[in-house]
């Protein structure tokens, strides 16, 4: 990332200051942390190096896990009582099925954490609303909206205000950039297309479940929204029925793409690095437009628990609050690319000197809706997802695609 080597000085110091720790350790002591791969890793493999540091009486085992696998320990060991894990990362969307089944433990309880926590991320980690908190956010996670702003210029295009205009756009560049695809998502089944879907859904005045629970996707709102959405297709790269994260993003930094509907701030830390991108300072990051309603980007939020069984709940709950401290915080963004969960840092100078966009993604955090707060929405996602693509495929016109899957989910509900 560049200009991060002269603040070297600045994150020591930082870091430096952030390394006491409220809990003094007691003889062979041990905490037991598990947690993601890839970036969200790395990020906490940061935290865990700080605070070891720290705490050297503390012996730290850390299991790195993709995101499938985690759910998978994580829940096993909950539901065997193995008493084998401490702290415990999980996606905002598994957090209603592990407080509904008592997995994690009350956080207030505890003793509390304290923090100026973005407010999407911060309410998914309670049952309720003014419930007790059973998750600390640590990741400040939300899709965003990209577009090329040297093409936008060049034509008269205003920064899309709605997603009509997207598609007018589009069709502008489709017609004056024949060397450029006007637009790129996520085709492939299941979650990929689901994730793209779902900003547009919201804006559409649409949502895959209703506030009461129940299937809500046979209905015009939704209907509209899939229409719109396999209107893209046409604006599309071909094959794009199997693009995932890496097929948009190189398609972005090469130049290849004008649009993407979805774009992930793990996904942008290398659009202005010159070595490997061909649009440095051309592409912005905003907030998914709106419609018919508000902009509705999604939240995907990652978060710190303690595992209901923790035999050292006091010790994972000061890791936690030493994670999610401002100074570690600050320092994970910068080191790892991962945004903060603090809503004041999106405002920091270092940090947006380093990542341009963050007014722009504390907007969209600001707007982030979660997905239903279910305890099937691994269910109802692959359920709506293999719909989805069927409708973008042809093989299912929209409606009736639509129908089957709002059938299904409610199926899968009341299970």
């Amino acid at each position: 990332m560049r200009g991060l080597p002269v603040r070297r000085s600045i994150l020591a110091l930082a870091a430096a200051a952030s390394l006491a720790s409220a809990l003094p350790a007691t003889a062979q002591e041990r905490l037991v942390i598990a947690g993601r791969d890839a970036a969200f890793g790395q990020a906490l493999a940061k935290m865990v190096e700080a605070y070891q540091a720290a705490n050297p009486g503390v012996r730290i085992e850390r299991l790195e896990l993709p995101g499938g696998a985690l759910y998978e320990r994580i829940a096993l060991n909950a539901r065997e009582r193995t008493r084998a894990l401490d702290v415990v990362m999980l996606d905002d969307i598994w957090a209603p099925e592990f407080m509904a089944n008592g997995w994690l433990a009350d956080i207030d309880r505890l003793g509390g954490v304290q923090g100026a926590f973005v407010r999407s991320a911060d309410a998914v980690s309670r049952r309720t609303a003014d419930g007790p908190r059973f998750a600390v956010p640590f990741v400040g996670n939300v899709a965003m909206f990209a577009y090329r702003t040297d093409l936008f210029a060049r034509h008269g295009l205003a920064r899309p205000a709605s997603w009509a205009a997207v598609r007018a756009a589009a069709e502008t560049l489709r017609e004056k950039e024949p060397g450029v695809t006007p637009l790129a998502f996520r085709g492939m089944r299941g979650n990929p297309i689901v994730t793209g879907f779902l900003p547009i859904l919201g804006a559409f005045g649409g949502a895959v479940v209703d506030a009461q629970g129940r299937a809500a996707l046979d209905n015009e709102a939704a209907l509209a929204a899939l229409t719109y959405f396999l209107s893209l297709k046409p604006l599309t790269p071909r094959g794009i029925e199997t693009w995932n994260a890496t097929e948009v993003r190189e398609a972005m930094e090469q130049g290849r793409v004008a649009i993407a509907i979805e774009y992930w701030p793990g996904w942008a830390g290398t659009l202005d690095d010159a070595s490997r991108s061909r649009v440095v300072g051309q592409v912005a990051l905003i907030p998914a437009p709106g419609e018919t309603r508000g902009p509705a980007p999604m939240l995907g939020a990652w978060m710190l628990g303690v595992a209901a069984d923790s035999p050292n709940a006091a010790r994972a709950l000061d890791f936690i609050r030493f994670a999610t401290s401002p100074e570690q915080q600050k320092r994970m963004a910068i080191e790892t690319g991962n945004p903060p969960a603090l809503a004041p840092l999106y405002a920091d100078a270092d940090l947006v000197r380093a990542y341009r966009w963050y007014p722009a993604q504390a907007e969209a955090l600001e707007l982030a809706q979660p997905r239903p707060r279910i305890t099937q929405w691994n269910r109802v996602e692959a359920i709506l997802g293999e719909h989805l693509q069927l409708a973008l495929i042809g093989q299912m016109q929209p409606r009736e695609a639509l129908a089957e899957a709002n059938r299904q989910i409610a199926r899968a509900l009341a299970r």
